[in-house]
């Protein structure tokens, strides 16, 4: 029987790295989008949420 282990420290590191690639997207994403696209993205999920935005 073989059994694979894993420390705590690599199990942190990897959420670590996944959030800033993660972080790094968003932000990329954000910055090539034009502002309009964004607005309307927002706008339409405070309308989906309930949220009055008027």
């Amino acid at each position: 029987m073989t059994t694979k282990t894993t420390t705590r420290a690599a199990t942190g590191f990897m959420s670590i790295i996944a959030a800033a690639v993660l972080g790094l997207g968003l932000i990329t994403v954000a910055g090539h989008v034009q502002a309009t696209t964004l607005h309307d993205a927002a706008h339409d999920v405070r309308h989906a949420t309930g949220f009055p935005c008027h």
